[in-house]
């Protein structure tokens, strides 16, 4: 369950009431690759193979869905449990064996300051080429897309959003998770990223720069700011950077040949 109303006793303009919020429900959520563990995290229990999915897309372990994905509840969490061939598993094997620190750095799973420190997947292509009116507008019409984040007002959102609709959106109180979960439903529902904009409500940081490279887009727009790291990483990897973009505009942060200033 993706959510669930509590009781709570509020205090608005000096008057005690009693009634029920609807809260947004996370717990830990662990990748389970060939019956190892890869990762633990918490997460929105919802669109959990998508999830697991778009964690090994965007982390560079699978190019591909990595085939069926068995979700199991426990008492302490739930598994997303997935297989991989011969070839995937070795890839993986070799990503492990490269990871340097015992420890890990706080990077979406990451596990060593090596890896966050990957050079991105190169992008490239004209893109969808969006008109300054059709990004504000993109992000006006993001939240009527998110009933959990509508209903409980504390999860992220991430979008794929073309000719001024949504084609897949995903929420996940982590923002990474939504975006991880975006990935995974884009190569499971095989909907191509070249002609569509990525909608974030979160700030841009580096390892979402990464993410959304790994996804083959080439325009980011985020509601927040974006790191100069970020920054740096967009105009390495060829992704024009969009952030800060609220009702009255936006800023480009990098590439800005994208958009169609003129339309």
């Amino acid at each position: 369950m993706a959510a669930d109303a509590v009781s709570r006793v509020q205090w608005r303009d000096g008057v005690r009431s009693d009634g029920m919020r609807t809260l947004a429900a996370e717990c830990p959520v662990a990748i389970v690759v060939n019956g190892s563990t890869l990762a633990v995290m918490l997460a929105t229990p919802a669109d959990l193979a998508d999830f697991a999915t778009g964690f090994l897309i965007t982390e560079g372990i699978v190019d591909t869905a990595a085939g069926e994905v068995e979700i199991v509840a426990h008492a302490s969490g739930i598994e997303a449990r997935l297989w991989l061939d011969d070839e995937r598993a070795a890839r993986l094997a070799d990503r492990r064996r490269a990871m340097t620190g015992p420890t890990g750095c706080g990077l979406c799973g990451i596990e060593s300051l090596d890896a966050a420190s990957r050079a991105p997947r190169r992008v490239s292509g004209a893109g969808p080429r969006p008109t300054p009116g059709e990004i504000v507008a993109a992000m006006a019409g993001l939240s009527a897309a998110q009933p959990l984040g509508q209903a409980t007002r504390a999860v992220h959102g991430a979008a794929l959003w073309r000719r001024g609709a949504p084609l897949l959106v995903r929420e996940d109180v982590g923002r990474h998770n939504a975006l991880d979960k975006l990935a995974g439903a884009v190569v499971r529902a095989g909907t191509g990223t070249s002609e569509a904009m990525l909608l974030l409500t979160s700030r841009v940081s580096l390892e979402m720069v990464q993410k959304a490279a790994m996804m083959g887009v080439t325009v980011v727009v985020a509601v927040s700011a974006p790191t100069r790291l970020a920054v740096e990483t967009a105009e390495a990897a060829g992704l024009t950077l969009v952030a800060v973009a609220r009702s009255d505009g936006f800023e480009v942060f990098s590439h800005p040949d994208r958009i169609a200033w003129d339309g």
